[in-house]
């Protein structure tokens, strides 16, 4: 069996003594391509070989946040302080042996946190349990990164351990359309300038992953990378907060190094609850949380229980929400709010909804 890691050590060795500039473009670009199809192989042998424990936790609520982070860095109190759970709590690594589920209610919404055990270096190799937690991550809607103050060199390591995850984190799905064909090589359209690849590295890229003919539509100023993570097809785009907490054991000047060096969403205390509230607030943004209001026909709407929504949702987000067969039967709705051009105005499912708009169904009997 070939030693998939030492290949991805002796890769990462020469890419990290390797200065980006225009002349190693190329090569960077298909050093990264090697290592992402070395991973690939560990985890389908991983996949084929493992009969290890998953954690099946079912989603509940408006959205699922998942804090990540190295043990011992606060998550299950930071837990305890967000929600109604009762993590253990130890002053000793891998206190959360299982995934503990709280639920945080802020301004109308209901929001499941999920407390992973720690991870460690190597986590998206599958070390200490790390694909299990990892799965876990993947399949919510928001990450939280949890680092110790004293600790800063942790950000770097856990972003490193999420990308190898085939998770990315306060990104979005690169604007790339690859269309396989059967001749005439790689075709290469572009809308906009790019300025971190050249066409041949495009090639090149695309021929070591045996794709040696494709039209390719580029739409935005992408990177090896983001070039290589559309080639696979298999990423996980989610927003993230990055928290530091264990602020009340360091000192100002500490603080004011980890604002410089680490650029933190936010700084907290978890142990004595410094900054929670703003902590809650920072959550709910991140969700991209509406307030739809519903109504029946001929009565008053229902100003005071809303329906939490994301940004962009349709009517048939909506109706999805309520009851599944609405989708089925639905005939129209009727719309008052900021999306539509007069107060009760009729639309169909794929109308977009904004904040504060109210929404009466029509379903046939």
């Amino acid at each position: 069996m070939p030693d998939y890691y030492e290949k991805i050590k002796e890769l990462e060795k020469e890419l990290s003594e390797t200065k980006y500039n225009k002349r190693t473009q190329h090569h960077i670009g298909l050093i990264k391509a090697k290592i992402a199809q070395l991973r690939e192989k560990i985890e389908q042998r991983g996949k084929s070989s493992s009969g290890g424990q998953g954690y099946a936790v079912r989603k509940s609520g408006d959205g699922t946040a998942v804090l990540v982070g190295y043990p011992s860095t606060g998550k299950s109190t930071l837990l305890n302080a967000l929600t109604n759970a009762n993590s253990e709590v130890g002053e000793y690594a891998f206190t959360t042996l299982d995934v503990i589920p709280g639920l945080l209610e802020y301004k109308s919404a209901k929001i499941q946190i999920l407390d992973v055990p720690g991870i460690i270096d190597g986590a998206a190799l599958g070390r200490g349990r790390g694909k299990e937690v990892l799965s876990v991550v993947r399949n919510s809607d928001l990450v939280i990164l949890v680092v110790d103050a004293t600790q800063l060199n942790q950000v770097d390591s856990l972003k490193k351990e999420l990308f190898y995850a085939g998770i990315r984190i306060n990104k979005h799905k690169p604007d790339v359309i690859i269309k396989r064909t059967m001749s005439n090589g790689i075709k290469i359209l572009k809308t906009v300038k790019l300025t971190k690849l050249s066409d041949s590295t495009i090639k090149a890229i695309l021929n070591q992953f045996r794709i040696m003919n494709a039209d390719v539509l580029i739409r935005e100023d992408i990177s090896d990378d983001d070039l290589i993570d559309v080639i696979e097809g298999n990423k996980r785009y989610l927003p993230a907060i990055t928290v530091v907490n264990k602020i009340d054991l360091v000192d100002e000047e500490t603080i004011e190094k980890i604002k410089k060096e680490i650029k933190p969403d936010i700084m907290i205390s978890a142990k004595n609850k410094f900054h929670i509230e703003e902590l809650k607030q920072l959550i709910y943004e991140k969700f991209g949380f509406i307030n739809i209001f519903m109504k029946e026909p001929n009565k008053e709407p229902d100003l005071d229980e809303p329906l939490i929504m994301r940004q962009g949702c349709t009517i048939e987000d909506v109706c999805n929400k309520i009851h599944r067969d609405f989708v089925k039967n639905f005939k129209y709705a009727r719309v008052w709010g900021k999306s539509v051009k007069f107060p009760g105005q009729i639309k169909g499912l794929k109308h977009e909804l904004l904040d504060g708009d109210i929404v009466e169904l029509h379903i046939l009997n």
